[in-house]
């Protein structure tokens, strides 16, 4: 039998890369769809803030869930298997959201999208191990991040726009009938490693599948919590994440609408331009982190700058809006250090544990607006004064103060956790 001799071309790994990117845009247009709908789904529902912030919590539910078995099956399956049931999955719960009469439906539907993209960031993550060089993994994942946050400016501006023209509920359905042919076109293209096709593995190590029985897979799981850095990095990555994708994935939108005046359509371009900036700080903060050799360092300074900026944007509600622009750009960009997160845990441990180490991280990823979320919709209805318009319940700036300080608190215990994390030079266990 003939050896690989090559590695794969440059052209083929994108490909790979760009399928299994695409069901992680998927994942973020998904995530943030339901801001720009705040107002139709209350009225149509007939439900308040709790009720809205709990829908939409929904799809975090399944996806928390989820991280830590995606990560243990990514390592024994592969990335392939993965990205397929996920795109079908999430084309079934997008048709059932769409079609849903009742809140109870519609929390369905989102719960089954959550479940199924959840498998898109960790596959992605290994996909980038096995079809590109170890020098280039920080630079690859913080192009992934700009593939998703793509997928939130969509579902932003141009989403607001397609239900205006057509309504949510047909949008919805066209969105279940691309994912269904992103299914087909993994199914086509994607393989878990280069070796499959006759070239040389970036990561040949990793080829080999651990065992799958439950002790083993309990044993890995363990393994991974027993660094230190696995529990401060999970939580942290909950802390710094979770205002972004709770301002910009639901309350955002409202908030700028009902205290700055704005239209829909440009509360929602504000709230993309936070998730843009978010996309560009990755690639630039995990090159910096690459470069300097360190990660604690740059992973600190921009989670402290991250919480100014929330503090600034809580307490002087009344910016004009250039500034208010300004520092929603330097809240996305410092937010973007979640790359040099998810390079910081898989270098704590052997590369062996990649998988399983990424789905633990990524759980902690998705508890922050998990917790958020309906946290401040709780916050919102009960500091509600009862003003309604055309359905939709209206909330005062105090309302809105007292929810964001839940924000402020996330992002300072993202600050603490990571102070205490042992760096690890840009250099991966063995």
């Amino acid at each position: 039998m003939n050896q690989p001799k090559t590695y794969p071309p440059a052209f083929r790994s994108w490909i790979v890369w760009g399928l299994g990117a695409t069901l992680y845009f998927t994942a973020f247009y998904q995530r943030i769809a339901p801001a720009v709908m705040t107002d139709q789904l209350m009225a149509d529902f007939n439900i308040g803030a709790a009720a809205l912030g709990n829908f939409s919590a929904f799809y975090f539910y399944s996806y928390v869930v989820m991280q830590i078995p995606t990560g243990i099956l990514v390592d024994f399956w592969g990335p392939r298997k993965l990205l397929i049931a996920g795109a079908f999955v999430a084309s079934l719960g997008t048709l059932i959201f769409g079609a849903a009469s009742h809140i109870v439906i519609a929390n369905l539907g989102r719960l089954l999208i959550g479940a199924s993209v959840a498998v898109a960031w960790v596959a992605l993550l290994n996909l980038s191990i096995r079809w590109f060089p170890q020098r280039k993994y920080a630079y690859v994942s913080g192009v992934a991040l700009c593939v998703g946050v793509f997928g939130a400016v969509i579902a932003g501006v141009p989403l607001r726009m397609f239900i205006d023209l057509f309504s949510w509920r047909p949008v919805m359905q066209t969105s279940a009938i691309l994912t269904l042919l992103l299914a087909l076109a993994i199914w086509l293209a994607v393989r878990d490693d280069p070796s499959d096709i006759g070239y040389i593995s970036y990561a040949p190590e990793v080829k080999a599948k651990p065992r799958s029985d439950p002790g083993a897979i309990l044993s890995r799981l363990a393994e991974v919590l027993r660094y230190r850095n696995t529990w401060l990095l999970s939580f942290a990555s909950a802390g710094s994440v979770g205002p972004v994708l709770a301002f910009s994935g639901l309350w955002g939108i409202p908030f700028l609408a009902t205290h700055y005046g704005l239209t829909p359509a440009r509360s929602a371009t504000i709230t993309s331009l936070l998730l843009i900036a978010m996309a560009l700080g990755g690639p630039v903060l995990g090159a910096f982190s690459d470069r300097i050799g360190k990660r604690k360092p740059i992973y600190l300074a921009s989670a402290g700058a991250s919480l100014a900026g929330w503090t600034v944007l809580l307490f002087l509600p009344g910016l004009p809006i250039w500034l208010l622009v300004v520092l929603v750009i330097i809240i996305g960009f410092s937010s973007g250090n979640i790359i040099i997160c998810f390079a910081y845990i898989k270098e704590s441990m052997p590369l062996s544990l990649a998988g399983t180490a990424s789905g633990v991280c990524n759980t902690g990823v998705m508890l922050g607006p998990m917790i958020l979320q309906p946290a401040m919709g709780l916050l919102l209805d009960r500091h509600w004064s009862g003003v309604i318009e055309n359905g939709v319940r209206l909330y005062n700036l105090g309302a809105y103060r007292s929810a964001f300080i839940l924000m402020i608190l996330s992002s300072l215990l993202a600050v603490v956790l990571i102070s205490f994390t042992r760096e690890t030079y840009c250099h991966q266990s063995l």
